[in-house]
């Protein structure tokens, strides 16, 4: 018996084994309830714990568990601001930098498949709102997820 409907994609990728897999692993580090909301307000700007648990939601105490996970992963690193008493806030380093297109892509989507709607508008620098497009560097088209393949990579030579 069947329950629920099976990803015709998951049948027709040859030679292809569950692991390694680049998304198992990026959600090794930032699919954490959480996370992602953690990520989403450092790059807006929050960086003070108060603020983050403010702007997240997220307990006290799971918020400084998740912190913590994404300095290990080296996502955000924290920076002393005050001292006395003690305080650090909290900034996205490169790593960290690099997920605000997957934040976007995500907002995105949100809007299109969820009921909810975001108060605001993203305004690119050329002073449009954005309209998402994920292209493809080589060729310029538009990438829409159908019209990719996998390949599998050449072995990298292990060196003895």
């Amino acid at each position: 018996m069947r329950v629920g409907k099976v990803n015709p994609l998951w049948h027709t990728v040859t030679g292809m084994t569950p692991r390694p897999c680049s998304i198992a692993a990026a959600l090794t580090v930032i699919g954490e309830k959480w996370s992602l909301l953690v990520v989403r307000v450092l790059a807006l700007g929050v960086h003070r714990f108060d603020e983050i648990q403010a702007n997240t939601g997220a307990p006290r105490d799971v918020l400084t568990t998740r912190l913590r996970r994404l300095e290990e992963a080296g996502v955000l690193e924290r920076r002393q601001y005050q001292e006395r008493p003690v305080r650090f806030g909290y900034h996205l380093t490169a790593s960290g930098k690099e997920l605000r297109p997957i934040l976007l892509s995500l907002t995105a989507w949100g809007e299109r498949w969820t009921p909810q709607v975001n108060a605001y508008d993203w305004v690119h620098d050329c002073g449009a709102t954005l309209e998402l497009a994920h292209t493809c560097r080589a060729c310029g088209g538009e990438v829409t997820g159908s019209d990719v393949l996998p390949r599998l990579r050449e072995p990298v030579p292990t060196v003895t």
